[in-house]
């Protein structure tokens, strides 16, 4: 059902100086930072041959980042997103499985403008998941 990873995500208390890190120290190509305040995040895309890391900054007081990051002051690993083909037959079928769908079920548009879910940690060993369709 899942396809490849489509990116790991980073949530970080300072996305200057994170973006800094991995484009001059890495040497690896960083998007320009883009506000989604829809999901209270803005985010950087750092571009990998095989994938993509995506650093997250809290964007306005309801963030969820904001949340992690006061459990979390230095940041971290926030959730691993991989790729679907349908991502209403992807829900449908976690859930038939027993998986939590978080928010309303219902897929949000996501950073690359696709659909996506996330699915409960406590379901997948700990790990948040993101869904996003290709």
């Amino acid at each position: 059902m899942i396809g490849r990873l489509n990116h790991v995500a980073i949530a970080v208390p300072d996305l200057q100086a994170a973006t800094g890190v991995y484009r001059d120290t890495l040497g690896a190509a960083v998007s320009a930072p883009q506000d989604l305040p829809e999901h209270g995040v803005t985010v950087v895309f750092v571009d990998l041959p095989n994938t993509k890391i995506e650093l997250l900054h809290p964007f306005g007081a309801e963030s969820p980042i904001a949340g992690f990051l006061d459990k979390n002051p230095s940041g971290g690993i926030h959730h691993v997103c991989y790729e679907v083909d349908d991502i209403l037959a992807a829900r449908d079928r976690l859930k038939d499985q027993g998986a939590r769908v978080l928010g309303d079920g219902e897929p949000k548009t996501g950073a690359h403008g696709k659909p996506v879910l996330f699915l409960h940690p406590k379901d997948f060993a700990g790990t948040l998941v993101e869904l996003e369709q290709v």
